[in-house]
């Protein structure tokens, strides 16, 4: 194998290992809200309060199938619906404690199990993997909003 691919199957093991860090963090917020649930809460996190559709946009989704989703989150009590200073008939989407503190809590605990796993390694090593994961992610681009969404990160 050439040294590009065996970085590249190097970086796919550990890609693997970075999915299943996301994934462990998320699982227990899997249980009180759906993905798609967990993906608009990440939105508002990043973004802050937004209009139904400009919040529908960023997820893809159809405004009007999208406002039932919003319901259960309504309902739920990790967002609230706000009438628009603008404009009485938009709605504004805003996260709620409940729902700031669950994606919190995703963050918090993907945050340790990385601190754990780098903690296995000494000093040198840490620095060595932050300047490769710069490099890679220097190289790689910033991802779309809608790329990490799917994986409601």
């Amino acid at each position: 194998m050439s040294q590009t691919g065996d970085a590249a199957q190097a970086t796919l093991v550990a890609s693997r290992a970075l999915l299943g860090v996301v994934a462990r963090s998320v699982a227990s917020a899997l249980e009180v809200v759906t993905l798609p649930q967990f993906r608009v809460l990440v939105v508002l996190t990043n973004t802050g309060p937004l209009r139904l559709g400009a919040l529908a946009e960023h997820l893809n989704a159809n405004t009007s199938t999208f406002s039932r989703s919003v319901d259960r989150l309504v309902a739920g009590g990790w967002v609230r619906r706000t009438p628009s200073p603008d404009s009485r008939r938009e709605v504004i989407i805003e996260l709620t404690a409940s729902g700031k503190a669950l994606v919190e809590e995703v963050t918090d605990r993907r945050r340790a199990e990385l601190a754990h796993i780098l903690g296995k390694l000494s000093t040198e090593e840490q620095e060595s993997v932050r300047i490769a994961l710069q490099l890679l992610a220097d190289a790689a681009g910033e991802s779309s909003a809608q790329e990490l969404l799917v994986l409601g990160i």
